[in-house]
């Protein structure tokens, strides 16, 4: 084995580390926060939000991320500069770049499963709960914020942490729109040294790591707010 070439590639290592870490905060947080719409509108009164959400989780978990990313990347990204003053704004900079394609695509797709998830874990509350908040008066939406969604997600902490790690796993698929993670870095590395597996044992130990930290983490959180019987 050979890993000399460590010290020559350390900074391209960091960030496409980096690179990695920010891919996976940015769709967990905004993908979550789109999840809890879309749960929401699946478990609501209203008929078009719920088949609209109930069509946004069919497509989004029936179709490969890869075509997803791909379908964003060379099918929206070729119409974002004919949109009259966007090349102009301040947002171009940003939107003209693969990370955004691959960021937005691993958010929607991320977004259809935790739905789906959260949906199932708030049909599991106790509506016993639901309606002794009713009884004392609450409203819909206050029982929503303070009684409904947080028993909702902690039944669906376990869950949510696998999520999360097949999240992880997903990002090396944007090295495929030029955007250089720590896969598309090892990959480099493997060109240049012609090195094959030294590379990709530096990535697994990465990814090996990570996920014990997000393991270790929602252990913590989950102990932290234990489920009520």
């Amino acid at each position: 084995m050979n890993f000399s070439w460590i010290f020559d590639y350390r900074d391209l290592l960091l960030y496409g580390a980096l690179l990695t870490c920010l891919l996976l905060a940015i769709s967990v947080s905004l993908g979550f926060a789109l999840a809890i719409l879309l749960a929401v509108a699946q478990v609501g009164n209203g008929l078009i939000p719920r088949w609209i959400s109930k069509g946004y989780c069919t497509f989004f978990r029936g179709t490969p991320l890869l075509i997803q990313l791909w379908l964003i990347y060379y099918g929206l990204g070729s119409y974002l500069p004919y949109i009259p003053g966007l090349r102009t704004s301040f947002l171009w900079p940003v939107m003209r770049e693969g990370l955004f394609f691959a960021a937005l695509a691993l958010t929607l797709n991320f977004a259809a499963y935790q739905g789906e998830i959260l949906r199932g874990a708030m049909l599991a509350v106790p509506k016993g709960e639901l309606e002794a908040a009713r009884a004392v008066g609450m409203s819909p939406r206050m029982i929503l914020r303070r009684i409904w969604l947080p028993r909702a997600i902690r039944i669906g902490l376990p869950t949510f942490a696998g999520e999360v790690i097949l999240q992880l796993k997903a990002t090396p698929i944007v090295f495929s729109v030029t955007v250089m993670d720590l896969y598309g870095a090892a990959y480099k590395i493997r060109q240049d040294t012609l090195l094959v597996y030294e590379p990709l044992l530096l990535v697994t130990v990465f990814y090996v790591g990570l996920t014990f930290v997000i393991t270790q983490g929602f252990q913590k959180l989950e102990n932290a707010v234990p489920v009520r019987r």
